[in-house]
């Protein structure tokens, strides 16, 4: 059973920092690409940024300058550094990833971190 297991979402006033953090667990082949999505309330969820698993970044561009998203292949875990927060990237924020469990290729998605930004 493959899982996306989420964390360091909270609340942080703007201008503030955050680390997401997503760490693949269970049995699987190989982990393709990986991306951090967000929802916020009342609208579409949206891809915020992505990476494949060559390293190569793509990045919403509201967060361009702001957001850097990185991967650990030996820990199979993705991360989100959130620089200079605004109060518009309050949302839902969801790990996704594609990956090989030995028995077909899919895409799985983590639980969400809750990311307040407020004074």
């Amino acid at each position: 059973q493959v899982q996306l297991v989420e964390s360091g979402g909270g609340l942080v006033q703007p201008g503030g920092s955050l680390r997401l953090s997503c760490a693949a667990s269970g049995s699987f082949f190989r982990i393709y690409a990986m991306g951090w999505y967000r929802q916020a309330p009342g609208k579409q969820r949206e891809l915020v940024a992505g990476i494949t698993s060559g390293g190569s970044t793509s990045y919403k561009d509201s967060v361009k300058g702001r957001f850097t998203i990185s991967r650990d292949n030996a820990k199979n875990t993705v991360y989100l550094q959130m620089n200079s927060l605004r109060p518009e990237d309050t949302a839902v924020y969801y790990c996704n990833a594609d990956i090989d469990n030995g028995i077909t290729s899919r895409e799985y998605w983590g639980q969400g971190t809750q990311v307040t930004v407020s004074s």
